[in-house]
């Protein structure tokens, strides 16, 4: 697994490198539209369970998409998660949520454990929309035995971007949260590149 510093400089140039260009305004769009559909979902208990699944896996599309080439421009990504499986991520959203909560109750320690050994679930879904949200989540924590740690550090190193972000008024983490799912993004493929031994090796 390459480094926190690596991921993050392979995230800006996937971005483009500067904050105010389109390589990278696109992905800031992308992020207010998730906030907005989320913060919209959020209102309504149900729906908040019917979208959550088809938001994160259309995020995770468009992520993963302009990490592999896709032109930062191209929005339709954001819609997979509705057009793929709508049923199959409804539920991958429902488990996700779930088991997050009742590892919470445990105390919150677990809970966050738990939410890391299942961060790579979207993505899979995504590149897998066959799997069923159990199959998904069990990939999930396959991939991410021995590197949750790894993936808790990277988010950490973005901390703090969030606090210069927040004491713009709040609109500067607009521009950090692309960076951030961008990195998060690379993370997923570093993974998906890392034979089977290795990482057993890293547990």
């Amino acid at each position: 697994m390459i480094s926190r510093s690596e991921l993050r400089a392979r995230a800006r140039q996937t971005l483009g490198g500067k904050i105010f260009g389109n390589q990278w305004l696109f992905p800031l769009l992308v992020a207010l539209i998730i906030n907005a559909v989320t913060a919209f979902a959020g209102g309504t208990f149900v729906l908040a369970i019917v979208l959550t699944g088809s938001i994160m896996v259309g995020s995770a599309a468009y992520f993963i998409g302009i990490v592999r080439g896709n032109k930062a421009d191209d929005l339709n990504p954001l819609l997979d998660g509705v057009k793929e499986d709508f049923g199959g991520n409804l539920v991958t959203g429902l488990l996700v949520t779930l088991f997050t909560f009742l590892w919470s109750l445990l105390f919150i320690i677990p809970g966050i454990v738990k939410s890391y050994s299942y961060a790579m679930t979207y993505f899979i879904k995504k590149d897998n929309p066959g799997m069923t949200g159990q199959q998904a989540i069990t990939e999930s924590r396959k991939m991410m035995k021995g590197y949750k740690w790894k993936l808790f550090m990277l988010d950490l190193s973005f901390i703090g971007w969030y606090i210069v972000g927040a004491l713009c008024l709040g609109i500067g983490t607009l521009w950090v949260i692309p960076y951030h799912q961008t990195a998060r993004a690379h993370f997923y493929e570093e993974l998906k590149g890392i034979p089977a031994v290795e990482a057993a090796s890293a547990e």
